[in-house]
């Protein structure tokens, strides 16, 4: 079907540009023989993430227990929540342990560790945790050397739940005063080591350790040496977006997903393009502070998926989204009807406002994929 025949606004799929993004990263990590999870926090969606996986079975991450029990629900139960968890949503994560699902946990403080150990012990129930290790100051974990690390490592232990392993994410590759392949690769090293340093600290105090999970789309596609890690994680690298292009990631034509969007009007005082994508459908996501304001809230391409040089989204509203041009060039005068597709700031952002994902190849759908939604 072709895509004039979907309502807009409409979250669409390239299926060569997901193929091909999928191609990357898998050949980058082929060579070093460590294993893949893929966090599928993204587009949410268990069609897409089985094109990526390694197994049926996962291994997968999420960022919501509402996406972990949508995967295990769908055959899919290898599964690392990978937020740490609040005590509010120990009964739900029992509940899909004792459904059958491999779920892991992650936590990174003594506080937390003695909730989820009273937790189990109290309802006879074993744990798979990790402990998040802070790597770059970004957000949150423990530091390796820290005392809190095996202080939690050992009320876990004591209380019967069982210490899986480490997990880090380098998130501060995507705030590099100055990105390149050199600094994403230095980023890449200093996460191995932080994670490699806690594993050694627990295992040195009893602890098996068996996981080591490092990653970020930055880091896992140019990283140059896995020893001793177990799992590398990596998610908007599937469809990559307009973050990831102004880093010097991939490319503005790699980037697989869009919003179908429809002009409806033009603006009297500039001329700028009235569409029906707002904020709803894009979000209002600019990306990092002071970086990439070129991009605006989307760039502008044809129903084709072919950019159209000089468009941005400059503004938008609940359901109004404006499209103008850059200094001294005019706006092209499009017709009402016209289809475009808005190539977006920060893929997860975007595809949140959306219930499905249509999978596309040029202007023709191909198929279309529920997403999971909701916490």
């Amino acid at each position: 079907m072709h895509i004039r025949y979907l309502s807009t606004p409409a979250l669409l799929l390239d299926e060569d540009r997901l193929a091909r993004n999928i191609r990357r990263l898998a050949t980058h990590l082929a060579p070093f023989g460590v294993g893949f999870r893929l966090h599928a926090k993204t587009l949410k969606c268990v069609e897409v993430a089985r094109r990526a996986m390694t197994t049926p079975e996962g291994p997968v991450a999420v960022s919501t227990l509402a996406e972990a029990e949508w995967f295990a629900e769908r055959g899919i139960p290898d599964i690392c929540y990978a937020v740490g968890i609040a005590p509010g949503k120990f009964e739900r994560a029992l509940a899909l342990r004792e459904r059958g699902a491999a779920l892991s946990l992650l936590l990174d403080s003594v506080e937390a560790a003695r909730a989820l150990a009273d937790f189990g012990e109290a309802r006879g129930h074993s744990f798979d945790v990790l402990l998040e290790v802070d790597s770059d100051g970004h957000r949150a974990g423990l530091e390796p050397g820290a005392p809190a690390l095996l202080e939690a490592a050992g009320i876990l232990a004591a209380r019967g739940q069982r210490v899986a392993g480490v997990l880090t994410h380098a998130g501060s590759a995507y705030e590099l005063a100055e990105p390149s392949p050199e600094a994403f690769a230095a980023l890449a090293e200093q996460e191995r080591a932080a994670a490699l340093a806690a594993a050694r600290v627990l295992r040195a105090a009893g602890h098996m350790c068996p996981v080591v999970s490092v990653g970020s789309t930055p880091t896992a596609l140019f990283g140059e040496d896995f020893s001793g890690v177990t799992e590398v994680r990596a998610g908007v690298y599937l469809t990559q977006d307009l973050v990831m292009a102004g880093l010097g990631v991939c490319a503005v034509e790699d980037i697989a997903l869009s919003v179908l969007c429809t002009v409806i009007g033009r603006r009297g005082s500039d001329g700028a393009l009235v569409t029906d994508a707002g904020w709803t459908a894009l979000s209002r996501d600019a990306g990092l502070p002071g970086r990439f304001a070129e991009f605006g809230y989307g760039l502008v391409s044809d129903e084709h998926g072919k950019l159209l040089p000089g468009l941005r989204v400059s503004e938008t509203n609940q359901e109004h989204g404006l499209i103008t041009a850059g200094p001294g060039a005019p706006v092209p005068p499009l017709p009402v009807g016209t289809l475009l597709r808005i190539l977006p700031v920060h893929a997860c952002a975007t595809a949140t406002g959306f219930e499905t994902v249509h999978l596309c190849r040029g202007a023709e759908e191909m198929a279309s994929w529920p997403r999971c939604r909701g916490w």
